[in-house]
């Protein structure tokens, strides 16, 4: 297929993300919602429930390494957000 130009850039229009691809990254911003959700909660002093969310990643990996070829490529941008966003939380989490 012939790459597509914008008109006003003269730049190569990127080709949209496979429908996989475009899944796991809306997969991955869901998880990071939530996580900044559950940061913004105990911010604020109250207690979260994390269960589950070491399953939802465990899917995010498996569907990260199941892609063809360099297609997970796209979505590294998006892991790098998410793993910073659980990096906040883990700050946040007081000691048992």
């Amino acid at each position: 297929m012939p790459k597509r130009y914008s008109p006003a850039e003269n730049q190569p229009i990127p080709e949209p993300p496979s429908l996989e691809v475009a899944a796991t990254l809306a997969a991955i911003d869901s998880l990071q919602g939530t996580l900044t959700m559950a940061r913004a909660l105990v911010l604020a002093g109250r207690e979260v429930d994390l269960a589950g969310l070491d399953r939802e990643a465990a899917r995010l990996c498996a569907a990260v390494a199941c892609m063809p070829g360099d297609s997970g490529q796209a979505l590294l941008p998006s892991l790098i957000g998410l793993a910073y966003e659980l990096d906040a939380l883990s700050v946040c989490i007081p000691e048992p």
